[in-house]
């Protein structure tokens, strides 16, 4: 029968100091394990979160660019915008002043009475070639009656030349053009149906819109954003 010997108290406390050793050591080794996994998932995190503000910094970054842009672009078109507008209306005062200041010259063409003469037979001879009818009327001023029945003969005579036509042509003294217009004439034909309006004052008009191109042309250079031209 085998004897158990007992442990001294000095053997019990060297035991205890082992166990609380390798303890202490267990407990060591597992508070590293833990701190190393927080850290390696701190990190994990961190990169994640750190992507995630990043991208979201590079997206508002995005779209406020974007929005700079487009507000910039808004901007300077209406800067453009105004600024072609402004000239356009300079433009349009320049070319209104222009026709103002002839329609008030327009008398003086009056005052030469035999280039008035010319001008008045070649408003009537007009007025003959688009009626084309043997019979016509021929309304002026009062003012103007000596002239035109000066240009009446060389009206008809030019129009006989070119049409071989005869045409009666009457000066309608019950309705004459007011005195306070500038001049010229108007042809009535078709007993009074149909009229040719040829005074100084309508064929500015016609001029105005007619050669308003050309003017502008001259005036202003050709504009480099139209691509057709007349």
């Amino acid at each position: 029968m085998s004897q158990v010997h007992a442990m001294s108290d000095d053997q019990v406390a060297g035991e205890l100091k082992k166990m609380t050793a390798f303890i202490r050591q267990e407990a060591l080794e597992k508070a590293n394990e833990i701190r190393l996994k927080a850290d390696e998932e701190f990190a994990i995190e961190k990169s994640k979160l750190v992507r995630q503000e990043t991208a979201a910094i590079d997206s508002s970054y995005e779209k406020k660019f974007k929005q700079a842009s487009m507000s910039q672009q808004i901007t300077r078109s209406t800067v453009a915008n105004k600024t072609r507008l402004r000239v356009l209306s300079a433009r349009q005062e320049v070319l209104d002043d222009l026709f103002l200041q002839a329609g008030k010259k327009i008398p003086d063409f009056t005052k030469d009475k035999a280039k008035y003469q010319k001008i008045v037979t070649n408003l009537i001879l007009e007025g003959l070639y688009a009626l084309n009818e043997s019979k016509v009327q021929v309304k002026a001023r009062k003012a103007d009656y000596d002239i035109v029945k000066k240009a009446i003969p060389d009206a008809q005579k030019e129009y006989k030349k070119n049409v071989e036509k005869e045409v009666a042509i009457t000066i309608d003294e019950s309705d004459p053009l007011p005195e306070g217009s500038s001049g010229g004439v108007f042809v009535v034909g078709t007993g009074g149906r149909i009229d040719i309006n040829n005074t100084l004052e309508e064929r500015l008009k016609l001029l105005e819109t007619d050669a308003l191109p050309s003017i502008r042309v001259t005036l202003f250079g050709e504009n480099e954003n139209r691509r057709f031209h007349d």
